[in-house]
C-alpha cells in the first residue's frame, strides 16, 4: 500500500516538473540548451543524477561485489575527472565558446569549432548508434529492481518505464529534463545517504564489517584467485587479468570516458557565466561521493552480510548475475519500508539518467543529422522533429532492453563510455586548447576512434569478441592478439586517436587566422 503511494506521489512530482519545462519551452533554444540560464544547483545535480545512473548504483555495486574496494578508484576518478577537471577546465570553455558559436548539441558544437558538416552528422550517428546500449543497460538496472522487489513482470515495468519517460522528454525538452533531475538527483542522495547508515549498522559497524570483509579473502573462488582477485578489501595482483579488468575497464573507461559525454558536455551550455560552473563544483563533488562511493561500498560489504546469512558470497548468493547482487541485498538486508525509498532513489537515477539520454538522441538524429543532411527543412518544425527523434530512441531502446544478456550493465556502460572517450576526446579537448587543431586532424581522429574501438571490441578485448563471435567467425579463433585480450580498448585507442589528430593536424591546412581568433575569444 505504501509503495503504491509513494510511487504515485512521486510519478505526480515527475509529472508536474515535466509540465512545468513544457510551459517554459517556447523555442529550440529552450528544448536543446534549457535557454542557457540554469540555476547552478539544478545544473549540478542535473549533471550528477544524469552521470549517476542504476548502471552505477546497482551494476557498478555488484561489480563491486565482486572486484571489491579496488573499485572506490573509479569514485576517486570521477570526482577528479568527472567533476573538478570537467566543470573547471572544460566546462567554462565549452561554455564560451558553445554561446559565441550558437551551438545547442555537442556535435553541433564541434561541427561548428572545426567549420565541418561531416563531423556534426558522423558524430551524432555515433551517439544514435551507441547510446541504445548505455540506456539499455540503464533501463534494465532500474526495471531489475522493480522485477525483484515489486514482483511486477519484467516486459511490463519496462513499458511502464519507457512511456513515463517518454511523456515528459518529449513535452518538456531539456528544461523538463533538468528540473526532474534536481529532484530525482535530491531523492537519490537521501536514499544512498539512508543506505550508507544501515549498511554498516546491520553489520555491526564500520570497523566490524571491514574486518569481517579482509577476512573472507580465503573464500575466493579458486577461478577468481587464479585470475588474480586478492580479497574484497585488496587491489588484484598486478598486471593479472583481474587487474586490467578493474583498472583499464572498469576505472580508466569510465572515469576517462565521462569527459566526451554528450549529454554531459551540453550542460555547460545551459548556464550564463563561469560563476555558476564554479559553484557548481562543490555540490557536484559531495553528490558524486556518495553515488558511486557508497554503490562501491554496499556491494563489496554485501559479501559479510550473504555469507553471514546464507553462508555464501555474493555472486553466489545471487546466482551468478552481478546485476542482482545490489536488489538482492536490499531486499534481504534492509528494512522493509527503506525497500520503498531504495525503489524511488532507482527510479530516479534510472529516470534522469534515461531522460538526458533519450533527449541526446533525438537531438542527434533531428538536429545533428536529419537537418544537416536535408538543409532545406524549415526551422519551424526543429521541435516536431527533436519530438520525433526522442521517439524513435526509446524505441530503441526498449528493444535492447529485451534482448540484452545478464551481468551487462558495467561492461554496457564502460563500452559507451570508452567509445565516447576515443571517439570524441581529442577533437573536443583540442578544439578548446589547441589553434592549431585542425579540421582534417579532427576528422580523422573521430574516424579513427571510432572505428579503431569497434575492431578493437571485435576482435581483440576477449570479453566482448568472444561474446560477439565475429572474430570466431571470420578467424576461427576468439581473438587476434592474445596478449592484448583483457587490455580495455580505452588504453590503447584513445593514445592513438590523440596521436592521430595532432599529426594530421600539424601537416595539414590551417584554419583562416581571423576565424581562429573568434572562436577563442572570451
Amino acid at each position: 500500500m505504501w509503495t503504491i503511494i509513494a510511487v504515485v506521489f512521486y510519478l505526480m512530482l515527475v509529472g508536474y516538473l515535466g509540465f512545468l519545462g513544457y510551459r517554459k519551452t517556447t523555442n529550440a533554444s529552450d528544448y536543446l540548451v534549457a535557454g542557457r540560464q540554469i540555476h547552478p544547483y539544478v545544473m549540478a545535480i542535473s549533471y550528477g543524477a544524469t552521470f549517476i545512473s542504476t548502471s552505477a548504483i546497482v551494476g557498478f555495486g555488484g561489480a563491486a561485489g565482486v572486484f571489491g574496494m579496488g573499485l572506490l578508484w573509479l569514485t576517486f576518478c570521477n570526482i577528479l575527472v568527472g567533476i573538478f577537471i570537467a566543470f573547471v577546465v572544460f566546462g567554462n570553455r565549452t561554455r564560451v565558446m558553445g554561446y559565441h558559436l550558437d551551438a545547442h548539441t555537442f556535435p553541433e558544437f564541434m561541427g561548428k569549432r572545426y567549420g565541418s558538416r561531416f563531423i556534426q552528422v558522423f558524430s551524432g550517428a555515433v551517439i544514435f548508434i551507441a547510446m541504445p546500449l548505455y540506456a539499455g543497460v540503464v533501463m534494465i538496472g532500474g526495471v531489475k529492481f522493480i522485477e525483484i522487489y515489486m514482483g511486477v513482470p519484467y516486459d511490463a515495468a519496462l513499458a511502464i518505464c519507457a512511456v513515463i519517460i517518454a511523456a515528459y522528454v518529449i513535452a518538456g525538452g531539456l528544461k523538463g529534463v533538468m528540473y526532474t533531475d534536481a529532484a530525482q538527483g535530491t531523492i537519490m542522495f537521501v536514499g544512498m545517504s539512508i543506505l550508507f547508515i544501515f549498511t554498516y549498522i546491520s553489520l555491526g559497524g564500520f570497523t566490524s564489517a571491514h574486518q569481517a570483509l579482509t577476512d573472507l579473502a580465503d573464500k575466493v573462488p579458486e577461478k577468481l584467485a587464479a585470475a588474480g582477485h586478492m580479497g574484497w578489501t585488496a587491489m588484484p595482483r598486478f598486471l593479472s587479468t583481474w587487474w586490467w579488468n578493474l583498472v583499464s575497464t572498469l576505472v580508466l573507461g569510465v572515469g576517462i570516458g565521462v569527459l566526451a559525454q554528450p549529454q554531459l558536455v551540453v550542460r555547460f551550455m545551459t548556464v550564463k557565466s563561469k560563476r555558476e560552473l564554479n559553484r557548481a563544483v562543490f555540490a557536484g563533488g559531495i553528490f558524486i561521493f556518495m553515488m558511486t562511493g557508497v554503490a562501491f561500498i554496499v556491494g563489496s560489504l554485501s559479501n559479510v552480510f550473504f555469507f553471514r546469512t546464507q553462508g555464501m558470497i555474493s555472486i553466489a548468493a545471487a546466482g551468478g548475475n552481478a546485476d542482482a547482487i545490489i536488489p538482492l541485498f536490499i531486499s534481504e538486508a534492509l528494512p522493509k519500508w527503506f525497500g520503498v525509498l531504495f525503489l524511488l532513489t532507482l527510479l530516479s537515477a534510472a529516470m534522469s539518467t534515461l531522460s538526458s539520454q533519450f533527449h541526446t538522441m533525438g537531438t542527434a538524429i533531428s538536429r545533428d543529422i536529419f537537418q544537416q543532411l536535408t538543409p532545406k527543412t524549415k526551422k519551424d518544425n526543429t521541435l516536431i522533429i527533436a519530438r520525433l527523434g526522442v521517439l524513435l530512441g526509446i524505441i530503441t531502446i526498449v528493444i535492447l532492453g529485451e534482448v540484452l544478456p545478464d551481468s551487462i550493465i558495467a561492461p554496457g556502460t564502460a563500452i559507451f563510455f570508452g567509445l565516447c572517450a576515443s571517439s570524441f576526446l581529442p577533437m573536443y579537448a583540442l578544439g578548446l586548447y589547441w589553434k592549431k587543431a585542425t579540421p582534417a586532424g579532427a576528422k580523422s581522429g573521430l574516424v579513427v576512434g571510432f572505428l579503431g574501438s569497434v575492431f578493437y571490441i571485435l576482435f581483440i578485448h576477449a570479453k566482448e569478441s568472444a561474446a560477439l563471435g565475429a572474430c570466431q567467425a571470420l578467424f576461427g579463433k576468439p581473438n587476434l592478439v592474445p596478449s592484448l585480450a583483457v587490455v580495455d580498448p580505452i588504453v590503447i585507442v584513445l593514445p592513438i586517436s590523440l596521436l592521430v589528430t595532432v599529426l594530421v593536424s600539424l601537416f595539414t591546412r590551417q584554419m583562416d587566422p581571423q576565424q581562429v581568433e573568434r572562436l577563442f575569444r572570451r
